[in-house]
Formats: C-alpha cells, structure tokens, sequence
C-alpha cells in the first residue's frame, strides 16, 4: 500500500497525511476576545504527539506563523530537535501576531514582511530552512499574491525555503499564482467528505500542484464527538465561539444540520471497521492523488487514530462510491 505522496511539481516526497499543528500553538485571540486558537494545550503531549506522529510514518507537518501567536512553531521546533531530517515543514507567513499579548494584530502582504516572518519562523522553528513556505491570505487579490513570487522565488534560490505555496479556496487566483512561479508546489485548501472542492483539485490536476486539505476533519466535526452538549467546546476555542465563516458549529456543539449529514454517511464511512474519522480521510485519500490531508492533533491518541488511516488507506470504490451517493445533494462548495 502507498503511504507516500508528492508534494506538487517539488518532487518532495511526503506522507499521504500530514499533521495540522494549528492546535498545538494554544489560544490566539482577535478583536472583543474573539478566540482564533482551540483553548489550552499541554506542550509536552504536543511534543509527545509529535513524537508518535513521526513513530506512525508521518513526515509532514503544517504550522503557521501566527498559530497561538508563534507558540505552535516553537513547540513544533522542540519536539523535531534531533529528528529535522526525518520531517518536512510547511509553514505560513501573512498574518501577524503579537507573541507576548497572544493577540491577532492585522495581515502584511508585502515581500518584506515575507522575508522577515521566514526569519522570524526559522529562529522559532530551530532550523535554517522551511520546506514549503505558504501564503495565509486567502482573500488577498490575485496581483498582491503574484508581487511576491519573485521574492519567493529568491529564497528558494537562498536556501532558506524548497517550495512555496497559497493558501486559498479560490481557484482562479490558486491557477494564476501556481502558473507565475516554478517552485510553486502546494495550494492548501478547505477539503472534507462534507465539503469538496472539485475545481480546485483540478487545478492542482493541471498544473501539477499538491493539494494540502485543511479541515479534513470539518474541525472536528467529523469525528462525531460534538453531537449535543455533552460534548460543548469551551469559550476559549475557536469553535466555541464559533466566528462567521465557521459554519460548522455554533454554542460550543455542532449545529443540528451538519450533525445529521454526518450521521447520514457514518456507516458507509465506517464500513470496513475504520472509526469515523479514518474513514472521513480514508474518503480524501480515494477522492484524488492530489490530496494530502493535514489533520490536527493535540494528544497522542488523536494522532494515533488518525495517522491510523495511513495503514487502512484510501476508502473502497465501493464506500466511496456510497458516499458520493448519499450526498450528491448537500454538499457545500467552499466561498470564492
């Protein structure tokens, strides 16, 4: 069974699911205490984690510069002391974030501000260069993105990054930023069972990019443990304090409509014996050879479940087919 993918035209070879590491940064807040992090979290369970990650297989692992306000990059950067070698790193620059205050502060699409946040993300990383290097700015216009191909383009000369990457849900401006640069290897996208994005793995198709799937898992949502109040979410976490654009909750628990579409492919999902979550990424494995799921994990069980799916692999054709039957009709396609 392959257990390996490639990261886009970069010919990094990773594995076919990486670990989300937007958790383990801890709590970030926006304007009126808005929470962007997902609570509390004991650093050494995340090194822990980490640690069982590399043990299953996986050598893929996304952070970004402003996750817990750089708190996840330095945590992340612990836990590979002395195992670099065995890891790929996928970080992101854009956002900006205050470390002491743990505060969101604003965005910054300028080439200056993506050289100094590399630096600044290398120093808390503990290494002299990141893999693959991402904009966090989904929204940003297509001309500000293709300003900073060539400074992009000039640290994968330097050394400093091997590749680089958007993070968007637009495929227009992910077509016309992957065709500006050679290093461009990676769109990083909203990509789940619930939610699927098929003329983003198109372009990824066309123009030989990875496609890296944020919210496999619809945060949480599909591993079926925040169905009622029993399983509430704190208001320290971004979910439990769900923002506008976070769909998939509301109060702390999922929100009746997304709980019931879950419960409708649960048993195709979890046919064969895999766990709900495993079969939600066994379903993003079997949906293309393109997709490189990233989900995140706190605690060395969640790690183990998840990176589980590694050795049960892609869905059968027959329960993906099943699926695909049970919700040709109310699936979502992500915001433009």
């Amino acid at each position: 069974m392959t257990t390996t993918r490639v990261l886009g035209r970069s010919g990094i070879e990773v594995s076919a699911l990486g670990m989300g590491c937007w958790a383990i940064g801890g709590p970030l807040w926006g304007e009126n205490w808005q929470p962007f992090g997902w609570g509390e979290v004991d650093d050494d369970e995340s090194i822990r984690t980490v640690h069982r990650a590399l043990d299953l297989g996986v050598t893929l692992f996304d952070t970004a510069s402003n996750y817990g306000a750089g708190h996840s990059e330095r945590v992340l950067g612990r836990a590979l002391a002395g195992r670099r070698d065995e890891a790929v790193i996928a970080t992101k620059f854009g956002n900006i974030s205050d470390e002491a205050t743990r505060l969101a502060t604003g965005s910054d699409a300028s080439p200056a501000y993506a050289v100094r946040s590399l630096e600044e993300s290398l120093r808390r990383l503990g290494t002299d260069h990141v893999d693959l290097y991402q904009l966090h700015l989904g929204a940003l216009s297509t001309d500000a993105a293709l300003d900073l191909v060539g400074t992009l383009e000039d640290l994968v000369t330097a050394g400093k990054i091997r590749a680089y990457g958007w993070s968007t849900d637009n495929p227009d401006k992910a077509l016309a930023f992957a065709a500006a640069g050679p290093h461009c290897a990676a769109i990083q996208h909203d990509q789940s069972v619930l939610q699927d994005n098929a003329r983003m793995l198109s372009v990824c198709e066309a123009v030989d990019q990875a496609s890296i799937n944020r919210g496999p898992l619809a945060m949480g949502l599909l591993t079926g443990k925040y169905h009622g109040a029993a399983g509430r979410l704190g208001d320290d976490d971004v979910r439990g304090r769900a923002p506008e654009w976070l769909s998939w909750f509301a109060d702390g628990v999922a929100t009746p409509e997304w709980a019931d579409r879950v419960d409708q492919v649960r048993a195709a999902l979890t046919a064969d014996g895999r766990t709900l979550a495993q079969g939600a990424l066994g379903w993003l494995l079997a949906r293309s050879p393109r997709t490189l799921p990233i989900p995140g994990c706190r605690t060395v069980a969640q790690a183990e479940e998840n990176f589980g799916t590694l050795a049960l692999g892609p869905l059968s054709d027959e329960a993906f087919a099943e699926v695909e039957r049970l919700l040709a009709d109310l699936r979502t396609v992500p915001a433009a």
